[in-house]
């Protein structure tokens, strides 16, 4: 044993480490030189039983304090080990529990337990609103349905008065080991399929299942701005889960229906004003109601011309991710041409016409002098 390198030294730790200190050292050396890593690298294979010697001595403290004392000679015939020719499949065999937990399997898990937590199945619904709605809000009764836990086994599967019994084959784990060669690996238990118990008297309701379809109505709170491609988390809306853990959540998808009179292009709204001739050449001001009901005025100025845009801003949707405030809304303009004039009409478009064209022969005629 005098050829063997410190243990200290072999994990790379002072002897005045802490037993925290001394198990995550080990936990590096194993990660880095295990030989499910390092398949064929003998290299690797020797510094893994190393390390792994090194830490069933520090681990222990009573062997730790012989150690301190006496060294590796200490250890000779009073419990001390010697990896060094000992085989693969012995000590992953030895250390299953350690390496369960660095590795996350080996056998040491508990399907059980990480069941105990398990919550409710999530929910996904379609919900289509208006513009209108979309621009102020609506509360929207929404019908969901998912798999929940049965009411009468309360999600265990076993009929009311029983009870699930512990799996003989897996110990309650939900798991079995099974080495082959030098590695140990985890399997999902063929008799309870992973849960970790069977049950000898199914529950009539959900055929031992422990879960049932269900159906359930949900009041939905949508907010005023929300647009066609967002989703909403409504929490704890989803399918209740088994007895004593929590629903899942609902997921609500919204889609906004086209509008007839207005374009919506994030929170700024477009929309069409026909303006008569009068109005576009004179000026004026005109009333345009919004997709909520509401008003808004707008100035147009003398000789406005088609297709001109003006912005009303401040009229447009809610911002629903920013500060509050509203978007734009865009007004363009159309001048309405009359398609049947009276003689009278016809008349006074004609003078007009005249006099226009007076006006710019006028003011050619003082562009050329």
């Amino acid at each position: 044993m005098t050829d063997k390198r410190d243990y200290y030294e072999v994990l790379g730790v002072g002897k005045e480490a802490s037993a925290d200190e001394i198990r995550k050292a080990y936990k590096q050396a194993a990660l880095k030189h295990h030989p499910d890593r390092n398949q064929g690298n003998k290299d690797a294979e020797h510094k893994f039983k190393e390390a792994t010697e090194a830490y069933s001595v520090l681990s222990d403290s009573d062997k730790r304090q012989t150690y301190d004392r006496f060294g590796h000679a200490g250890l000779d015939g009073r419990g001390g080990v010697d990896f060094s020719q000992a085989g693969m499949g012995d000590i992953l065999s030895q250390f299953q529990d350690l390496f369960s937990d660095f590795f996350g399997g080996f056998g040491g898990g508990s399907s059980r337990g990480s069941r105990g937590g398990e919550r409710g199945n999530d929910v996904q619904a379609n919900v289509q609103v208006t513009l209108r709605e979309a621009m102020t809000g609506i509360k929207r009764e929404v019908q969901v349905r998912g798999i929940a836990a049965c009411d009468d086994c309360g999600g265990s599967g076993a009929s009311p008065g029983s009870r699930p019994e512990r799996c003989h084959a897996c110990g309650g784990s939900g798991q079995v080991a099974t080495q082959r060669g030098f590695l140990m690996f985890a399997t999902t238990c063929p008799k309870c399929r992973g849960r970790g118990e069977t049950i000898s008297a199914p529950c009539s309701s959900c055929t031992g299942q422990g879960r049932v379809e269900r159906q359930k109505k949900v009041l939905v709170t949508i907010p005023a701005g929300i647009d066609s491609g967002q989703r909403l988390r409504v929490p704890n809306q989803g399918m209740p889960g088994r007895t004593g853990t929590p629903p899942g959540d609902l997921y609500v998808d919204i889609h906004v229906e086209d509008d007839p009179k207005f374009q919506r292009e994030g929170s700024d709204l477009a929309t069409q004003m026909p303006v008569s001739f009068s109005v576009a050449t004179l000026g004026g001001r005109a009333a345009i109601e919004l997709p909520d009901g509401t008003q808004t005025i707008v100035h147009i100025e003398p000789g406005t011309q088609p297709g001109t845009v003006i912005k009303a801003r401040g009229f447009g949707m809610p911002k629903l991710d920013q500060r509050g405030g509203r978007g734009t809304l865009h007004v363009v303009v159309s001048v309405i041409v009359p398609k049947k004039l009276s003689k009278k009409a016809k008349k006074l478009i004609e003078e007009l016409t005249r006099e226009l064209d007076d006006g710019s022969e006028s003011q050619t005629a003082q562009e050329q002098a």
